[in-house]
């Protein structure tokens, strides 16, 4: 379930002056505190994107990553096993192959 935040809008209790709640998606949102019952409104925060960081967390995830090395040669940095680490223009047998990573 997802975590909210909400802030007191005047004077805060023990919970402070900004608390996080964990509230289903369905949920209305809170209007007043559950500890006080002062009023609160829902803050808006900062979400959690988790981006790939290496070329094998990208392999793993089905994204093919070309590095241009020359003029026409790009290396593919996540080649699986049995594709050419190298791609030339004018050379489909380099080119990755994304039947391997394309799915419905």
């Amino acid at each position: 379930m997802p975590i909210y935040e909400y802030e007191h809008k005047g004077r805060y209790c023990t919970l402070g002056k900004v608390f996080e709640i964990e509230q289903s998606c369905n949920e209305t949102p809170l209007t007043h505190c559950p500890n006080c019952g002062r009023p609160v409104k829902k803050l808006i925060s900062m979400t959690y994107i988790n981006t790939p960081k290496t070329n094998s967390e990208l392999r793993d995830m089905g994204f093919t990553k070309l590095v241009r090395r020359d003029n026409g040669v790009y290396e593919n940095v996540t080649a699986r096993h049995g594709e050419s680490r190298l791609m030339l223009r004018d050379h489909p047998e380099t080119y990755p192959n994304l039947k391997k990573t394309i799915r419905d």
